[in-house]
């Protein structure tokens, strides 16, 4: 089984919305990818509870059966339509994938 953590630092205003607004897009739009591709055995996503200290606003954490379910997840349209609005409102990105 392969995890997949990515984190993302958003941008104080973008796409004439505030951070705290697309954090929540984010969030909806990644939910909207649980279930594209066979092998996503979980997927969740988190946003910063405001007034905690944080350095990073929105945080997926996935979890696929293999590594050719992750790269079926990478390429799938749904995902690939989501990457023009994360590179519009992200600041910074980490991502970190391992075996579990």
């Amino acid at each position: 089984m392969i995890r997949h953590i990515v984190m993302w630092k958003l941008k104080d205003n973008a796409e004439g919305a505030t951070r705290e607004q697309n954090a929540l897009k984010l969030k909806e739009k990644l939910e909207g990818c649980r279930d594209i591709v066979p092998g996503i055995l979980h997927l969740e996503v988190g946003v910063a509870t405001p007034g905690l200290e944080s350095s990073y606003d929105v945080v997926l954490i996935s979890d696929f059966a293999d590594k050719a379910a992750l790269d079926a997840y990478q390429v799938h349209p749904t995902h690939e339509a989501l990457k023009g609005f994360v590179g519009a409102v992200r600041e910074a990105r980490q991502a970190v994938d391992f075996e579990v």
